[in-house]
């Protein structure tokens, strides 16, 4: 039997909270719901959840601060943004304290499962059997651990969607990825905020690599980009 998932699902707002719980039981979910911060991370403490759903302006602590709380305490979990925020900026600063995604007030509730299914599939929650480590340089990644391991013994956490976004790049073999293909592989869609998105991850990317001078993860202008082993 397929492993149910839990959402921790964060919502002041009672009547949208009632309707978008409802409609995520119907297709499976088990779903933890807080109606501020400070009482979602209490819960985050107390249950394992699967994937946060998480609205920003909440009483007692704000979305930002609770995902910064819960980046502290997980890595690699999945959080998702439900906000009447719609500035560039704002979606953009979620993305660099550590959301995997963002879907902008009012949203369906269509568009909401299908995020969940692709984050939670590549969760890999019914147990499928997949080659988990990768060498690269002087790194291993270990996607089935969310875990980037250097030569000398350090390591780092990713969270799924950093995991996607370099196996991408690392079964690319060396070949050139459009931006719009990464898009559709990691995202699920190619759009122009989905694009700045996409940046931000491959900055951390770099960042991450950057013990290693023979990686590279290479800008072709108007085309994408291409990722160097050595």
């Amino acid at each position: 039997m397929e492993q149910k998932a839990t959402i921790l699902y964060v919502e002041d707002d009672e009547v949208l909270s009632f309707v978008t719980q409802d409609n995520l039981a119907m297709h499976g979910y088990e779903v933890v719901h807080a109606g501020d911060g400070e009482s979602a991370l209490k819960l985050f403490s107390e249950v394992k959840a699967d994937l946060c759903i998480l609205d920003v302006m909440l009483p007692a602590m704000d979305g930002y601060t609770l995902a910064e709380e819960i980046r502290k305490r997980n890595q690699s979990i999945p959080i998702l943004f439900l906000t009447a925020k719609s500035l560039k900026e704002d979606k953009i600063h979620g993305l660099k304290i550590g959301a995997d995604d963002y879907i902008t007030k009012p949203f369906s509730i269509e568009e909401l499962i299908l995020k969940i299914q692709v984050f939670l599939r590549r969760k890999d929650l019914t147990g499928e059997v997949k080659q988990s480590d990768y060498v690269i340089g002087k790194y291993t990644l270990e996607s089935k651990n969310l875990k980037l391991k250097h030569d000398s013994g350090s390591e780092r956490s990713l969270t799924q969607k950093e995991c996607d976004l370099l196996l991408c790049f690392i079964k690319s073999g060396g070949n050139i990825l459009k931006r719009q293909e990464i898009l559709e592989k990691v995202w699920g869609e190619n759009d122009y905020f989905m694009g700045r998105s996409m940046d931000v991850f491959i900055s951390r990317l770099r960042k991450y690599l950057k013990d290693d001078a023979s990686l590279k993860i290479e800008n072709v202008h108007g085309v994408g980009f291409r990722f160097f082993t050595g």
